[in-house]
Formats: structure tokens, sequence, C-alpha cells
């Protein structure tokens, strides 16, 4: 199967996206098509482990890996050493019409384990197979999450290193001494003085520098991305739609073809692309809704047609969504633009040198018939965590209450009930001191570090602190770099790095 670029004039094979990640001209790759699978088949997922379960998907879009070499990258990824259950990521009922889709389980405690546990294999694979002998430069942005994933998939990987920019400012305590005690000796970890969408904006210049890209040839070194703009990224993020879906019908709570809503906490968009990748291959989905913080853009779009990021950036709770400029959503704008992409270049310039750009009316409509949105405060997202601990003895991060408060909403305004899987994208002790704040009071962290606000959470929800935080406390900082926004003091600190 070939990739296009979303602004068009580029055409390669799966393993060339994997490798570069981003297209020439800033683009993102897409695949030619998106395969067709049966009700059959996704019945067939149910009997086999997850890690078979992501080779079936995956060998569906990576046409010039082999069966063995997919089937063997995601057996060394989805492992018991890895993961902390064997479903890897199961699927736990709410109420009647309610499941939380657990992503959380792998080494980082979050959803992106999904993806680069599976990342660095699939990209080792795809340099010997276009002959790239040089180091593989993984360079990232990350609004918490993404970096730790992929400092921790990369670490002492042969062939790569791995260097990841994040707001220093911007994540949570728990993710910033993840990311800032990692060790390993290809691993740097530099803090921006800035948001993450500055952080994601210069590694984005750095991509598209052909200086840039001079300087660290001469250093013997070639570019590519963890980040989800990267194609190897966002594929194993749809196996786990297909997975939810399996284990929903063998366990009798739908029948198979009925569909089923699905609820995702969303800042870059790439986790719902994900699920809009599953539903045109047939996956039987209702609506995907979209679920924001107080930095609503995307919610904005989906009920106006309007992008426009000419407003307030907001240091939330969520500061994993905490995100203006969501990149995922050009692959989505390509489909809606009838793949034309000399259309998207030009919403693309638009967004770059005015802060907006607009869909039109029709568009809108268009996305409206699979998509809606909504979004939570921080007040509402407490609220919410509370009201799910009183009602089903569940506690859940920020993260994923807002997610659960956008689809009671939904539920309230619509009256649709149709089963809803919520995407749960983190455990609750990387976010601890906003979790323990919602359940005992805001009084209830003061005064109180990562720490021990962990072991209080771990006494109210009886699920002990998991033994990535806990090691935390006795892990020296390794990484103290940081540099400003401009992309220019961002090249040097990596080529200092």
């Amino acid at each position: 199967m070939s990739f296009f670029s979303t602004r068009g004039g580029a055409v390669v094979t799966a393993s060339q996206a994997i490798l570069t990640g981003l297209a020439p001209g800033g683009g993102l790759y897409v695949p030619a098509m998106y395969p067709q699978v049966s009700r059959a088949w996704i019945s067939s997922l149910s009997s086999m482990p997850y890690a078979e379960r992501a080779a079936a998907v995956l060998s569906l879009y990576l046409e010039d890996y082999t069966p063995q070499e997919i089937a063997d990258a995601t057996a060394m990824a989805y492992t018991p050493e890895r993961f902390d259950t064997p479903e890897i990521a199961p699927v736990r009922r709410l109420d009647s019409t309610t499941w939380l889709l657990e992503l959380f389980h792998g080494p980082t405690l979050a959803f992106k384990d999904m993806a680069l546990q599976l990342l660095p294999h699939l990209v080792c694979q795809a340099a010997r197979k276009n002959g790239e002998n040089r180091e593989i430069s993984i360079l990232v942005a990350t609004s918490g999450d993404t970096g730790k994933a992929a400092l921790e998939g990369f670490r002492d990987v042969p062939g790569t290193s791995c260097t990841v920019f994040y707001p220093e400012e911007g994540v949570s305590d728990i993710q910033k001494l993840q990311m800032t005690t990692t060790g390993g000796s290809n691993t740097r970890v530099i803090a921006v003085e800035g948001n993450f969408d500055d952080a994601q904006t210069g590694v984005k210049t750095l991509f598209g520098s052909k200086d840039f890209a001079e300087r660290m040839g001469v250093a013997g070194r070639v570019l590519s991305s963890a980040n989800s703009i990267n194609f190897g990224r966002l594929v194993p993020q749809v196996v786990y739609y297909f997975s939810a879906y399996a284990d929903l019908c063998a366990g009798g709570e739908v029948m198979m073809g009925d569909p089923v809503n699905f609820v995702v906490p969303t800042g870059n968009f790439g986790d719902i692309l994900a699920g809009w990748y599953a539903m045109n291959m047939g996956l039987p989905v209702k609506r995907l809704i979209c679920a924001s913080n107080r930095n609503n853009v995307l919610t904005d779009f989906f009920n106006t047609g309007l992008y426009n990021t000419h407003r307030l950036f907001y240091k939330t709770t969520s500061p994993s969504m905490d995100i203006l400029v969501s990149s995922n959503l050009e692959r989505l704008l390509y489909e809606i633009a009838d793949r034309d992409g000399d259309l998207v270049r030009v919403w693309m310039d638009q967004l770059k040198e005015k802060g907006s750009y607009s869909v039109g009316e029709q568009r809108r409509d268009e996305l409206m018939r699979t998509f809606t949105a909504g979004f939570a405060n921080d007040r509402e997202t407490a609220e919410e965590i509370a009201t799910l601990y009183a009602h089903t003895n569940c506690v859940v991060d920020t993260h994923t209450a807002v997610a659960t408060r956008v689809l009671r909403d939904y539920r309230a305004r619509t009256h649709d009930l149709s089963p809803a899987v919520v995407v749960s994208t983190a455990s609750p002790y990387k976010f601890c001191a906003d979790v323990l704040s919602a359940l005992k009071g805001k009084g209830a962290a003061e005064g109180k570090d990562a720490f021990a606000c962990a072991e209080e959470l771990e006494k109210i929800s009886g699920v002990p602190v998991p033994r990535q935080v806990s090691a935390l406390r006795e892990l020296p900082v390794l990484h103290k770099r940081r540099c400003t926004k401009d992309p220019e003091d961002m090249a040097r600190a990596v080529l200092e790095a």
C-alpha cells in the first residue's frame, strides 16, 4: 500500500512513512485506502491475545513489512514484562451502558505506551528495509505522556536516539519526574520555556529545516518522529478500538454489528482519529465523541467549522490536552477535502499565518454525521471524579473524567443511550494531587508532594501505588537542560545534547 502526503507531492511505502515521520513540505502521511474488514474478521479477534490482534490490524496497512516481521514486533511490544495485565488493554464496565477502555497498564501508565512500545521495532525494521545506516534521531514534543513513553520505548535501542521537548511548567510533577529521571545512553530531555504548542511548533520547524537536517547529517544522524504525526504512532492505536469491540461482543455486552459510541479525551486528535480509521475499515461505530478541556478549540471547530487559535491558553488539571494546534486534525481535513492536498495546504498556511481557517458549513455538516464534541472545565472535571467514585467506586484520572463528563452531557442533550466506550488514557496516579483534591476537597493536597498524594490516593481507591510512581522517589534527576521556544535555540540544544 502506498502512502500520500496530506499536502500533496509525495508517495512512499509504509516503511518510508514510518522512517521519515513527516512528509516534505510539512504534510502528514495517510494510507492510499482504508482496508475493509468483515464482521467475521472482527469476531476472530476475540480468540487472539492482544499481540496477535495488533499484528492482524497492522498487516492490513504495512504491506512492505513481512507478516513475520509484524508478528515479531507486536510479540516483543506487548509482553507481561511491559504491561501489568495479560489483556494489555482491558475493558471495564462502569454501568449498564458504559465501559472504560483502560490504556494505562504499560510502563509509563498512559495510552501512549500502546504505540510507543511498538514503534521502535517498526522504525528499526524500516531503517534496514531502506538501507539507512545513520543513527535514527527521534525528535519529540510532548504535552506530558508521549515524552516518557517515547523515552522508554527507544531507551538503549541500538542505532537510535530520542530527544524530548516538554513545556517547563505544563506537565504534572509525576510526568516531569518520569521524563527527567530516565536513564539510557541515548535519551535527552529538554524543558522549553513555553507551552506545548510552542514546543510542537519548534519541532515541526526543525523537521522542515534543510539547514538543521544537513547539520544532523554531518553528525551522522537522520531525523524521525515519535509524535502522532508519524503514521507508525497512529496505526497501533487503531488496534485497541477493534480489540475493545471484540471483547464487548465476546462478553455478550453487545451483539456483533451493533454500533457503539466511543468517547475520547484528546488534544492533538491522534487518539480519536484512530477510531475514525477503525470505523472506515468497518468497525460498527455510531458516534465518535471528542472530549476537550477548557482549551476547547476542537469543540468549537466541530460546532462551527472554524478552527481559531486566537484565544487564551489555559493550564488545566488535564495537561495532556492543553493544546491549541491539533496536528492530527490535518489527516481528517484531507479526507473532507476529497484528498485535495492543495486545499489542505491552503488551510494549513492560513493557520500558520493568521491563526485560523474555516472548512465551511457543508464540510462541517459532513463531519458532524460521525463526530460530536464537548468540553469540561476543571471544576466540572473534579466534580466528575467525585461523582464517578461515589457511584461506581472507580477512581479515574483527570483526562478520563473529562471524557465521562462530556458523555454525561451528550446523553442528557440527545437521549442517546447507545453502548459507549470511554477511552481511559492515563492512570490517576499520574495526576494524583488533582485527583486527591477532587475526592477529598481542595485542601487535601496542600503541603503534600506527589508521593504523599499518591499514598493518600491508595488509601481511598484501594489500588496500590504503581511501582513506576513509587520508584521515582529514589531516582536521580538526570536531565536538566532547558531552552527557549525559538527553533534555533531548540536546534542548538539538540546538537549540544
